[in-house]
């Protein structure tokens, strides 16, 4: 009882031990959500977080995963699967699939067994082990991520104790940078690592071309680069699997490249709770497969112990199903169809109010539909985020960027209206 009250009576006179750690700023993204839920105001719009809403603006549980969570709960109750511990490299039914999803069941790299795979805690996780992996092979190479790129990228393969820089990827009229783009590629050193996004860019909805891919792999080739491609959109940028995996299948078949590819099943599936995504390294030597996958697994035990079980059982039954597999892709396409109307509809409201582009360098609003994928890069500058903010109850990333999937036909005229107003009131970007 002596001991505890000196040490009560000392603990209250002392600082923290931690009294010297400082508070992290707030989450650019996660932090936007954070302040519409607080606000108050009926309504508010949340055009921050990438997660999918119907049109109502309600988030969408699709059908094909309520199947299979029926026919796996049906299973459960039956006893003839449990919920023990997965292995360090995850759930093998799902990991027997997801790498067709993105390289195509004709891949001759998964013909000829020249791909290792892992599953991982979405596409973060997936990035994670990729870094930590490449810091131990490669420690010396330096991490090209495009200007602007997904918030994450950067802390990502920083926190592995890798080297980050940029690369130019857009224009002032929010077109791809493709002559920028190419020649920071090429002043890269050898064994420079390049991260690209397969399909539906993050932050700014601008894609390459098949011809403007085909260039940037030359560079790759040259510079012996590792190449990551970071995959959260996949069928959800146009509807279509294939045609959203034209780059990563391009780089892996046509070229015989070795390549890191990252899965994310958040949005395609819907599964952002869940926290499923893969590691795909593609080997020019299947040899080569069994020791990489031992070093990830190497990666992946100190780090979560072994990945979740549910969400990846869930995409597996999906996939193992013919008939759920299609309604899969019936309902990525109606999320593909309804992002890009939004676009339209956003588009249309902006013209109708007579409302001038964000930028002299812009001739009209139509970048917001030329873009795919969820997000929107408007062009708006933080004094006009600002702005939609406190006076109008809209929030968004300071960078202007909207996600598409809050926009609805309750609330786009409300947004477009905000919008010229902002821009009315605080000035083009360029002033």
């Amino acid at each position: 009882a002596d001991l505890r009250s000196t040490l009560v009576t000392t603990n209250s006179k002392k600082m923290s031990r931690w009294s010297h750690v400082t508070e992290a700023p707030p989450d650019p993204i996660l932090g936007v959500s954070v302040a519409f839920k607080a606000d108050t105001d009926a309504s508010k719009v949340n055009l921050g977080i990438g997660a999918y809403r119907d049109e109502n603006g309600k988030p969408w549980v699709l059908g094909c995963v309520k199947e299979a969570d029926k026919m796996i709960d049906a299973e459960l109750q039956a006893g003839k699967i449990d919920l023990e511990y997965l292995p360090v490299q995850g759930y093998q039914p799902f990991l027997d699939l997801t790498s067709e999803v993105i390289l195509g069941k004709e891949s001759k790299a998964l013909k000829e067994k020249r791909v290792a795979v892992v599953q991982s805690l979405s596409g973060t996780g997936a990035l994670r082990v990729a870094a930590e992996f490449i810091k131990m092979y490669a420690p010396n190479t330096v991490v090209y991520c495009s200007d602007p790129t997904w918030g994450n990228h950067f802390t990502i393969f920083g926190k592995a104790g890798l080297e980050t820089r940029k690369y130019r990827y857009l224009t002032k009229k929010m077109t791809l940078d493709i002559d920028g783009l190419l020649e920071d590629l090429k002043a890269a050193p050898e064994g420079a690592t390049f991260v690209l996004h397969t399909v539906a860019h993050n932050p700014s909805g601008v894609d390459p071309t098949q011809d403007q891919w085909k260039e940037i792999s030359k560079v790759a080739i040259a510079k012996k680069a590792i190449c990551i491609f970071d995959t959260a959109y996949q069928g959800y940028a146009s509807g279509n699997l294939d045609k959203d995996a034209w780059s990563v299948r391009y780089f892996a078949d046509e070229l015989g490249l070795e390549i890191m590819v990252t899965q994310s099943y958040s949005k395609n599936f819907g599964l952002y709770g869940e926290r499923i995504g893969a590691l795909n390294i593609v080997t020019s030597d299947a040899s080569t497969v069994p020791k990489i996958r031992s070093q990830l697994n190497g990666i992946i035990r100190p780090m979560i112990s072994n990945p979740q079980l549910h969400g990846a059982r869930l995409v597996a039954t999906v996939l193992n199903d013919a008939k759920l597999t299609k309604q899969w892709n019936e309902e990525l396409k109606i999320m593909s169809d309804r992002i890009v109307t939004m676009r339209t509809s956003l588009r249309d409201a902006l013209v109708k109010l007579g409302c001038q582009p964000p930028s002299t360098v812009f001739p009209d609003w139509n970048h917001i539909v030329d873009q795919i994928g969820m997000f929107a890069f408007t062009g708006l500058q933080a004094k006009h985020v600002d702005i939609l903010t406190t006076k109008h109850h809209i929030y968004c990333t300071k960078n202007g960027r909207f996600s598409m999937a809050g926009v609805n036909p309750g609330n786009v005229e409300k947004i477009a209206a905000a919008m010229k107003d902002a821009l009315d009131t605080a000035g083009p970007s360029d002033s």
